[in-house]
């Protein structure tokens, strides 16, 4: 009785039947993580090119456009006049001295689609944009540059526009394959990823109200 037990087991453990089944199991995860991990992570290349070709248009046009965030100034006021000096005459560079011209200081705000240069940049943009986003994933500064402008001319300050709080979402189910091919904790990843800083700064050209600029 015991040899055929023997017999058995050493006929059991020469047996292959089977075997391709279990390399299957081990190997088909990793390779789907694989396949769709190229396929997303080609995908979020894309939007990522997309999208900063999008802030470069959005900038260009911020550029000739009234400003989008309020309390932007529409002309260049004189700064502090020191005590018994002659005022400087309206035309002197604001690069002539540091207190020619006033600073209205940085002002940021978040995209509203109620605005008309907002309106109008995101319907320029929106096709080259994540499909999530909105206008709201936009962000305006304008920056006070000294070396822009003279004394009672136009307000030309240093434009930025800049993608905030935006993520790009995963199609596939990356973090099951990463669980099923041995990923843990910090490891597998998550349905989201946020994107990084995309930015475009431009010296403003006509910031005068009108029709479109």
């Amino acid at each position: 009785m015991s040899g055929r037990v023997a017999y058995s087991i050493r006929k059991f453990a020469r047996d292959m039947g089977g075997t391709t089944l279990v390399e299957l199991a081990i190997v088909l995860p990793i390779f789907l993580l694989m396949f769709f991990g190229l396929i997303d992570f080609g995908r979020m290349g894309a939007e990522y090119v997309m999208a900063e070709k999008a802030m470069q248009r959005a900038a260009r046009i911020a550029a000739v456009r009234p400003p989008a965030c309020a309390g932007v100034p529409t002309a260049i006021s004189r700064g502090v006049v020191p005590a018994n000096t002659v005022p400087p005459k309206f035309g002197t560079l604001c690069s002539a001295g540091a207190t020619i011209c006033a600073n209205p200081g940085t002002i940021t705000c978040t995209g509203n689609a109620g605005d008309p240069t907002t309106s109008e940049i995101w319907a320029s943009i929106s096709g080259m944009m994540p499909t999530t986003s909105t206008p709201a994933n936009l962000s305006f500064t304008y920056a006070f540059d000294p070396a822009l402008g003279f004394l009672g001319g136009p307000y030309v300050p240093v434009i930025t526009v800049e993608i905030q709080n935006l993520n790009f979402q995963f199609t596939s189910p990356l973090a099951g394959f990463a669980a099923l091919a041995g990923a843990q904790g910090n490891n597998v990843p998550g349905p989201n990823l946020q994107f990084p800083t995309m930015s475009v700064s431009l010296p403003a050209e006509d910031l005068a109200l009108g029709n479109n600029g």
